[in-house]
């Protein structure tokens, strides 16, 4: 049997027939950036998520990016403030920082891979501005305490929401907790678009109309520009495809769910460490992510059982050649995870009996 990692093709099958009529109806429209398609699906995402404004940019880091630099105007931020960010994510949410003028500072990560609270509240200085944390691989960071830990130090919240579509901790999703959250729609997404996409969440209207015009050139008037902006806008055809796979988001991460579940009812090898103690519902399993020590031997040994895998993410932030300032600084949690990830297969359109597959394969790895 031949399990692939993700199967993008057979996600968007499900949808062919809705995305060609939605695709018709942006072509025939005569109207491209900023229509009516991209209005409907920040209204509706917006309503998802549970906040009152919602703006589409052109993709994940732009999100970040222009939530930092919006707030950096209003709140009158100095050249390179400091903002927390996890040692262990994709490079975007750092890289975001420095595009806003800001400095990162790197923070170690709990045993699910999100910024550990206790070590953020170490590195806050007279000079930090914001915390952001990351709902890596879809589960959620600790919002409570992140937020009481804001509270206290005047602090602002970002949340990278980027792989968390539909993740909710006690009862209210991600992109609805922080001062404001980015997301991603890239197409491997648990809400993937058919190309680049992103989009904002906030409750604050003055601080998404900033983004706003900051993604509009610095412009909130056509030709009449009052900062200097970025060109970053969610297109007519992307915002139509993101209608069509809204109302299915939560029926997917349920199937997700069931997925887990089945891994951790039936993956029983003592190399091999499942993610959030075996809870299926602990995550939105954008990525479910192992552990295990030996992640270089077991990953071919899969991929000789025909068995697709990746790593997310091969080296800590501070290991990156984009970040040599920062080697000298150690992050053990953030290092191991590094060392030892490994990205099962998963989506919706995994059947049961591929992930049987993938169990049992896994289980006769040789000790």
């Amino acid at each position: 049997m031949n399990v692939p990692f993700l199967d993008l093709k057979a996600v968007n099958a499900r949808f062919a027939s809705a995305l060609a009529v939605a695709g018709r109806d942006v072509l025939h429209s005569g109207w491209y950036i900023y229509g009516t398609q991209c209005q409907a699906f920040e209204q509706e995402f917006s309503r998802y998520v549970g906040t009152a404004c919602c703006v589409g940019t052109a993709n994940g880091l732009d999100a970040l990016t222009l939530i930092l630099q919006a707030m950096k105007l209003k709140e009158c931020w100095s050249d390179g403030a400091e903002v927390i960010v996890p040692a262990f994510t994709f490079i975007a949410t750092a890289e975001a920082v420095n595009r806003a003028g800001l400095t990162p500072v790197f923070c170690d990560v709990d045993e699910n891979f999100t910024l550990d609270v206790r070590k953020a509240e170490s590195l806050v200085t007279p000079h930090t501005c914001a915390l952001l944390p990351v709902h890596l691989y879809g589960h959620m960071a600790d919002m409570p305490a992140l937020l009481a830990l804001a509270r206290r130090r005047g602090l602002k919240v970002v949340e990278d929401a980027a792989q968390a579509h539909g993740a909710t901790l006690d009862g209210r999703k991600a992109g609805s907790w922080g001062d404001a959250a980015a997301f991603s729609f890239y197409p491997g997404k648990n809400l993937g678009a058919l190309g680049d996409a992103g989009a904002v969440t906030t409750d604050d209207e003055a601080l998404a109309g900033l983004i706003r015009m900051l993604g509009n050139y610095g412009a909130r008037k056509k030709y009449y520009h009052e900062v200097l902006g970025a060109n970053s806008r969610l297109d007519e055809l992307q915002a139509a495809c993101l209608r069509v796979k809204l109302p299915a988001l939560d029926r997917d991460n349920r199937r997700r769910q069931a997925i887990a579940r089945i891994y951790a009812e039936s993956i029983r090898h003592p190399d091999i460490r499942l993610p959030y103690a075996g809870d299926a519902d602990a995550s939105v399993f954008h990525i479910y992510p192992i552990r295990t020590p030996r992640r270089a031997e077991l990953q071919s040994y899969l991929s000789r059982a025909g068995i697709g895998t990746l790593i997310h993410y091969p080296l800590p932030l501070h290991r990156q050649a984009a970040y040599a300032s920062y080697h000298a600084l150690s992050f053990p949690h953030a290092e191991q995870a590094a060392a030892e990830e490994l990205s099962l297969p998963m989506s919706p359109v995994l059947t049961d009996e591929e992930a049987d597959y993938v169990a049992t394969t896994l289980n006769h790895f040789s000790l």
